[in-house]
């Protein structure tokens, strides 16, 4: 795009065509990788340039960098981190040194000290020139790859991750076994289903997965056993952390007061060995549950497949781009059969000609010809009888070849020799000519030799399983201690000094208060909380106790008296919701709440009503069996038009009919 002075009416204009050259760029060459070998333009330029000086033994990755450098228009540092998180993929770099730890989250050795070579299975499924699509380099000295041809699957099983302008690509890693019976059933057109499989092992639930598209998400759990009552051992870790910022979000959910530990040591070698003691008194389940609640022991992880495709970043699901990488694994295949079979028949071409030329001396009818053209007739009439066995005609740059044969191979020429060898160009021939007619059954071969070759210790790390999450606030160490100021209306975890103890909470509960004003609200404890004048009630609020509340109100000052009992049901946190019926001086006369309907409905109270009115009974029994449990909102039964003096328990032994 030219960006010539004129070239924009406007600044604005001209910045914004400049932010779309810039995001095109990021987008193109840097952040996303290709779907035809599933590799960032880095990658794939270390991994030719690896190519370019491998002589089968380790180099030093200074010396790749430098290397690399010759095709990657950026900073040595870059690439010396790509060809380390190449290198730690474990696939297609064989490392020699210290290349850091994906475990531990140690960092690699300095470039000039490590050193890599390509793997066997690199060179075998990486690399062909006949088949490759050449670009000149960033600065024209040299020829480059537009794309690799790579005949395997090779951007699920590494995974890829990247931020763009605007866009961001997270492909994650998949198991090389089961990537290969993918491809085999592709090519079969049978269905298949493929899920990720994580280097650090651990337990997934893919049951969200979605294809690894936008807006699919997996959670990832450390495989944690109970060795004793009071200790827990953690073997494998989630993908997307490490043993050291493992151990340090439990010490975080530690000191907020989350999970109770008491010790944690560190045992990591080879694979990860953390073991979690526990205090005394703990109980061994209820704190794996914590530790996956609070901790980096459980995570999510929200893939987002995007791949360069024609020019352009398309989403694109993991099942999509593997019968796509399985179809051109086929074409790969049966292009190099072509190429093959034409350099086979070229061979065979030429064994035959010289063949005839030797053992039919027509060599001899040269030597008395005098000029050059006068070589190529004799030769041409020599050959002319038999010219029907070839499956192309003979061209004059076949008979200047033949001219060019020395003296001594004439005299050496071997005949049974010469015979087996175009026989076997024949054999081979033959066997090329029915894999391409079998290109299906052939692709599917490779596939299965390359399982055989390359499979051993590379089953499944990660084990699949649904589980459910983890509530929270089931799980969270209480403690802490509740305190109410009834006095000034104040509760939380920090009034020690002021309050009295009403129970044991975390730092996450929600705690619930009834005022006398006949409000409610839930809040989240806190050190100091204001839960409203004159609080009747305040305690943790648990959402799955199912608790019934029983209440007599008077509405209004003067106002008649009702009695309800309701469930609170969903709330809103540090909302006030209204009891009674909204009226100012409405005030509350008896609360109770019950953990069962029978419980409650046991409930026998006596309403007083004031003295001085004229009427015979001034005592009136109120059972709560007689009242509907409803909604919170309800505006209740009305108990009595009258004033009320007090209201009491009946004793166990009062009469209700004789009381009337």
């Amino acid at each position: 795009m030219s960006h010539e002075p004129d070239h924009h009416a406007s600044l604005g204009e001209m910045y914004s065509d400049y932010f779309l050259d810039y995001a095109s760029y990021v987008i193109l060459e840097r952040a996303v990788p290709h779907l035809a070998d599933g590799l960032k333009p880095v990658q794939r330029r270390i991994l030719h340039a690896m190519d370019e000086i491998d002589d089968g033994r380790y180099n030093k990755v200074a010396g790749i960098v430098g290397n690399t450098m010759n095709y990657h228009p950026h900073g040595d540092s870059s690439i010396a981190a790509a060809i380390v998180a190449l290198g730690q993929k474990d696939l297609l770099i064989d490392t020699q040194g210290n290349w850091g730890n994906t475990l531990t989250g140690d960092g690699a050795a300095a470039a000039r000290y490590i050193e890599a070579r390509l793997t066997p299975l690199a060179k075998d499924i990486l690399f062909n020139p006949k088949t490759t699509s050449w670009l000149p380099s960033y600065d024209g000295r040299r020829k480059e790859p537009e794309t690799l041809p790579v005949k395997f699957p090779l951007l699920l099983a590494q995974g890829v991750e990247g931020i763009a302008v605007g866009l961001a690509c997270k492909i994650l890693p998949h198991n090389f076994l089961e990537l290969i019976d993918a491809s085999i059933a592709a090519l079969r057109k049978e269905k298949f289903e493929l899920v990720p499989d994580f280097p650090t092992g651990g337990v997934m639930d893919a049951s969200d997965y979605k294809d690894g598209l936008r807006g699919g998400k997996i959670r990832v759990r450390a495989q944690i056993k109970i060795e004793k009552r009071n200790l827990l051992r953690i073997t494998e870790v989630p993908f997307g952390t490490t043993t050291t910022a493992l151990m340090d979000s439990i010490v975080a959910a530690q000191e907020k007061g989350k999970i109770k530990v008491s010790k944690i040591e560190d045992n990591t070698a080879a694979d990860a060995d953390i073991l979690v003691h526990l205090p005394a008194g703990a109980d061994a389940d209820t704190a794996r549950d914590a530790l996956f609640a609070f901790t980096d022991c459980e995570l999510s992880i929200s893939p987002n497949a995007c791949v360069i495709s024609e020019g352009k970043p398309q989403f694109m699901g993991v099942a999509e781009i593997l019968k796509r990488n399985a179809e051109q694994t086929r074409e790969l295949l049966k292009l190099e059969l072509e190429i093959l079979l034409s350099e086979l028949a070229e061979k065979w071409h030429f064994g035959s000609l010289e063949k005839i030329f030797i053992e039919k001396r027509i060599y001899r009818d040269i030597e008395e010809c005098e000029t050059w053209e006068a070589v190529i007739a004799a030769i041409e009439k020599g050959l002319k009888p038999y010219k029907k066995i070839f499956k192309r005609d003979i061209t004059e740059e076949d008979i200047v070849r033949l001219t060019e044969i020395k003296i001594k191979r004439i005299s050496k020429y071997d005949s049974f020799k010469a015979d087996e060898q175009i026989k076997a160009l024949e054999d081979k021939i033959s066997e090329a000519e029915k894999n391409l007619k079998n290109l299906t059954r052939f692709t599917i071969n490779w596939f299965k030799d390359l399982a055989k070759k390359y499979g051993k210790g590379r089953e499944r790390n990660t084990t699949i399983e649904a589980f459910d999450k983890v509530d929270r606030t089931q799980v969270v160490a209480a403690t802490e201690t509740l305190y109410v100021d009834t006095k000034n209306g104040f509760a939380g975890y920090g009034l020690k000094r002021d309050g009295e103890p009403i129970e044991k909470c975390s730092t996450i509960d929600d705690i619930i208060a009834f005022t006398q004003d006949g409000k409610m609200r839930v809040a989240k404890v806190a050190d100091k909380i204001f839960v409203g004048q004159k609080p009747m009630r305040v305690a943790v609020f648990r959402k799955e106790e199912d608790l019934i509340y029983s209440m007599v109100f008077r509405d209004g000052r003067q106002g008649t008296v009702y009695a309800k009992r309701f469930r609170v049901g969903g709330v809103t946190r540090d909302k006030e919701y209204e009891l009674g019926r909204g009226s100012a001086g409405s005030r509350v006369l008896y609360f109770a709440v019950h953990k069962s309907e029978e419980e409650s409905n046991a409930q026998m109270l006596l309403v007083h009503l004031k003295s001085g009115l004229r009427i015979r009974n001034l005592v009136r029994p109120l059972l709560f069996a007689e009242i509907g449990i409803k909604a919170r909102a309800s505006k209740g039964n009305i108990v009595t038009k009258h004033g009320v003096e007090k209201i009491v328990r009946a004793p166990k032994d009062y009469d209700s009919d004789a009381g009337a």
